[in-house]
C-alpha cells in the first residue's frame, strides 16, 4: 500500500533508489512532496530533474555519485523512464546504456535519492533493467483509486481542511469532477476556502463551484440523452460550445461513452462483476460503478444503433457546409 511507503519516509526510512510507475499522477507528485519535506528536515535539499526523453541515464548516475555542497542527501528525479516499459527500436529519442545503470543499482550512491519515474500503466517484466530496478528500489505503484478508496480519499482530504460531506455529495463530488485526484484535490481546497467557516460542504455548493471535466460533462450528456432527458442533453451541449468545445470532437467523446457502454453491458451478460470489468477494460472502477446499473445497458440494439448515428454525425460534420453546431444538436434532440 501507497500509505505504507509514505509512512516509511515520514519515520525517516528513506530509500537510495525509488521507482515510481503507475498512471496516477496525484500519488507521483504527492510521493515526491513528501521526499522533498522530509530532506529539507535536515537543512536545504539540492533537487536536480532530468527528463530521460532528452537526458542519458548516464547523467543521472553521474549526478547522483557526485557529493552534495549543501546537504547530506540530495534529490535526483528521473522522469519518464521508457526504458521500462516496451518500446518500438528505433523510435527512442536517446538510447540508453541500462547496463550500466543494472551495474549502478547494485551499489547506488550513498548521498542521494534517485527516484526514477515510469508514468505508464505497465512495465516490460521480460527487460533485465526492469528486473533489477525492482529487485534493488524501493517500488511505489501509482494506480488509480477503486471506486470505496476514491471516497476513503475525499473524507481524508476533507478532513485536512477541517470539512465534511455526506455520503451522497461526496458521490457527485466525484461524478461531477472525475477521477483525476490533482483536480479533485486542488477543487476540494477551492471549495473549502469559499465555504470559510462552514464545516459541512452541501450538494449545491459543490455544483456550483465544482469545475468540471470535459470527460465528465460527456458522460453526464450521454446519461440525460439515453434518459430521454433532451433539455439537459441540450443544455449541456451548448454549454461546452460556450467553452468552444468542438461538435466533432465532443462526438468522438460521446461514441467512446456508448463503445464503453456496450463492452460493459457485453461483460455483465457473462458473469462479470464491475471490479473485474474495470480490469479487463483498463478502465477507472468508478467510471464502471457509475455504468454498472444503468438499465440501458440491458438494450444493446439501442447502443449499437447509437453508434452506428454517431458514425454518421461524424460523416455529416466532415463533410457537410452547413452548421456544425447544429449537425450534433439534432442528432441529440431524436
Amino acid at each position: 500500500m501507497i500509505s505504507e511507503k509514505w509512512m516509511q519516509i515520514a519515520n525517516d526510512d528513506l530509500s537510495d533508489v525509488y521507482l515510481l510507475y503507475g498512471t496516477e499522477a496525484y500519488f507521483i507528485e504527492e510521493t515526491i512532496k513528501r521526499l522533498k519535506r522530509k530532506l529539507n528536515e535536515h537543512g536545504e535539499t539540492e533537487i536536480i530533474t532530468f527528463d530521460l526523453e532528452e537526458k542519458s541515464v548516464d547523467e543521472v548516475i553521474y549526478e547522483a555519485d557526485t557529493i552534495p555542497f549543501f546537504s547530506d542527501k540530495k534529490l535526483v528525479i528521473a522522469k519518464n523512464a521508457f526504458f521500462l516499459k516496451a518500446t518500438e527500436k528505433g523510435k527512442e529519442k536517446i538510447v540508453h546504456d541500462t547496463v550500466n545503470l543494472e551495474k549502478w543499482l547494485q551499489s547506488p550512491s550513498p548521498t542521494a535519492i534517485v527516484v526514477f519515474i515510469a508514468p505508464y500503466e505497465k512495465l516490460d517484466e521480460r527487460k533485465k533493467i526492469t528486473k533489477a530496478m525492482k529487485q534493488s528500489a524501493n517500488v511505489i505503484e501509482a494506480t488509480s483509486l477503486q471506486a470505496h478508496d476514491l471516497k476513503s480519499w475525499v473524507l481524508h482530504e476533507l478532513k485536512t481542511h477541517g470539512k465534511t460531506m455526506s455520503e451522497e455529495t461526496i458521490e457527485r463530488f466525484i461524478e461531477f469532477g472525475g477521477t483525476d485526484l490533482v483536480h479533485l484535490q486542488t477543487e476540494l481546497a477551492k471549495i473549502a476556502t469559499y465555504v470559510g467557516e462552514t464545516v459541512e460542504i452541501d450538494t449545491e455548493t459543490v455544483k456550483k463551484l465544482l469545475v468540471r471535466t470535459l470527460e465528465q460533462d460527456v458522460f453526464t450528456l450521454g446519461n440525460a440523452y439515453f434518459a430521454g432527458n433532451k433539455s439537459e442533453a441540450i443544455a449541456i451541449y451548448h454549454d461546452l460550445l460556450k467553452q468552444k468545445e468542438d461538435p466533432l470532437k465532443l462526438n468522438a467523446l460521446i461514441a467512446t461513452q456508448v463503445r464503453l457502454m456496450v463492452q460493459v453491458g457485453h461483460l455483465k451478460k457473462k458473469g462479470y462483476h464491475a471490479q473485474q470489468i474495470a480490469g479487463q477494460l483498463k478502465v477507472h472502477p468508478y467510471r464502471v460503478k457509475l455504468l454498472f446499473d444503468n438499465p440501458i445497458l440491458y438494450n444493446e440494439e439501442k447502443l449499437l444503433q447509437t453508434l452506428n448515428d454517431l458514425a454518421t454525425v461524424d460523416l455529416q460534420l466532415k463533410t457537410l457546409n452547413i452548421n456544425r453546431d447544429r449537425i450534433l444538436e439534432l442528432f441529440l434532440m431524436k
